[in-house]
């Protein structure tokens, strides 16, 4: 473990991209800064922007996300899209927020902590990190493990195991050349799951007028669709990805002066519109997919990735089932690859410390790896560790929105009062149904 200096409140200066960037990002860095200069407007200007909101949203498409999206459709058809399109637009606020904190104060979220709360509350702090980024991880190692089991059967669980666990490492070396290579790695992935569940749609056909009155009309069908409602809200935001997305732009395109930093921010919030906008329509297709193959279909209730995959395949056909389990090893492969390096983020954010990253990679896939040779039912386990990160959402949301309202921390990225307002109704929602599934759960209810 290396232990790193004391760091000290950033002063911002410009970093030169021919002398500091990787040979990759150089490009990258020069058409950022003739963009905040001026010399370059529209689609341009915005390229070199793009990528930290990409990577953010494959946590709102990991394999746990499958599960609730096809459990919803297959339930209560197109009833609960709304629900979807609500939380959607939930995380489109909170990561720009994440990305906001990171461009203003040039540290993540985790430093902010340290630098802000008492030494046992940022420890705390980051034991419960450390523990969330490794439940959040389970259940991505064993959702590309069954995606490999699915499109090869011949293949044991086990050893789809250790196949994502090479696929993970070869992703992960990628982002040692810089961030532009392994933002465009993770961007082919969610281009995958898009082309994926884009080519099923076609195939399920779907009630266009359906859709349009799940997506607009917010309703409930009894207490069962209100737990699966709040389930997917519930699950909405990824606290990992909070402590990420201000790690990727607080050095990412440094601004020198306030004007700056505001232009950066602009740049950045349409990154996360377009980035957490596919990620909407991808959940949107996966319920409206189930919806259509599965709802009112006489099949019984969808438990599990498997039955999901046989099922499309028995009901659409012409490869559904393959397409289904592509997406599930690109959600797999890219989201548990973006949960290794959040870990990472967490370690020398709270704690000043970190470890080579493919120790990291090692360490939490090891309880994956367990729960595949010992046996252990894969769905329910992921699951299960699903709840387990729902007690990190409150953990991250409070101290992000009390940093972000801080005018003294922030300058003149600081929160306006709306924004201010609606964050807090939504983190209290997002909290407030957490506790609600979890006391649930723990009751046996």
């Amino acid at each position: 473990m290396i232990k790193e200096p004391p760091t000290k409140p950033p002063v911002a200066p410009r970093v030169e991209p021919a002398v500091a960037a990787l040979p990759g990002e150089e490009r990258v860095l020069r058409a950022a800064e003739k963009a905040l200069n001026g010399q370059t407007r529209g689609l341009r200007a915005l390229v070199p922007f793009l990528g930290p909101a990409f990577v953010a949203a494959v946590a709102y498409v990991d394999p746990g996300n499958f599960a609730t999206n096809i459990a919803g459709g297959a339930q209560y058809g197109y009833m609960l899209l709304w629900v979807v399109l609500t939380a959607n637009l939930m995380a489109m606020l909170i990561q720009s927020m994440s990305a906001k904190l990171g461009i203003a104060t040039g540290l993540n979220l985790a430093e902010v902590c340290r630098e802000k709360f008492p030494r046992p509350l940022t420890f705390g702090l980051w034991i419960q990190a450390e523990v969330i980024a490794m439940a959040t991880d389970l259940a991505e190692f064993i959702g590309a493990a069954i995606g490999i089991h699915l499109l090869f059967p011949g293949v044991p669980l086990f050893v789809a195991g250790v196949i994502t666990a090479f696929a993970a490492f070869g992703i992960l070396a990628i982002q040692s050349r810089g961030f532009r290579g392994f933002e465009a790695v993770i961007a082919a992935l969610v281009g995958v799951i898009v082309a994926a569940f884009a080519f099923e749609v076609f195939l399920a056909r779907p009630s266009v007028g359906g859709v349009v009155t799940g997506l607009f009309t917010p309703r409930f069908d009894g207490t069962e669709s209100v737990l699966l409602g709040a389930g997917i809200l519930g699950a909405t935001v990824m606290p990992h990805v909070i402590y990420l997305h201000s790690a990727l732009t607080q050095r990412r395109i440094i601004g020198v002066t306030e004007v700056e930093k505001r232009k950066i921010f602009r740049f950045e919030r349409w990154d996360v519109i377009i980035a957490m906008s596919i990620a909407g329509l991808i959940n949107i297709s996966m319920l409206t997919i189930a919806a259509a193959a599965f709802y009112h279909q006489s099949i019984g209730p969808i438990q599990s990735l498997e039955q999901a995959f046989n099922a499309l395949g028995a009901r659409l056909g012409h490869g559904a089932d393959i397409f289904f389990g592509l997406g599930l090893l690109a959600s797999g492969l890219s989201s548990s690859s973006v949960g290794t390096l959040s870990g990472q983020v967490v370690m020398q954010g709270f704690i000043r410390r970190r470890i080579p990253l493919f120790l990291r990679r090692a360490i939490t896939m090891a309880p994956a790896l367990v729960v595949i040779a010992v046996g252990l039912d894969p769905s329910r386990s992921l699951v299960l560790s699903q709840v387990v990160l729902s007690f990190g959402i409150p953990f991250a949301l409070i101290p992000l929105l009390l940093f972000c309202r801080d005018r003294d921390l922030m300058g003149t990225l600081v929160n306006r009062r709306i924004t201010t307002v609606i964050a807090t109704v939504v983190i209290a929602v997002i909290v407030s149904l957490n506790v609600f599934l979890l006391t649930l759960l723990i009751s046996g209810r």
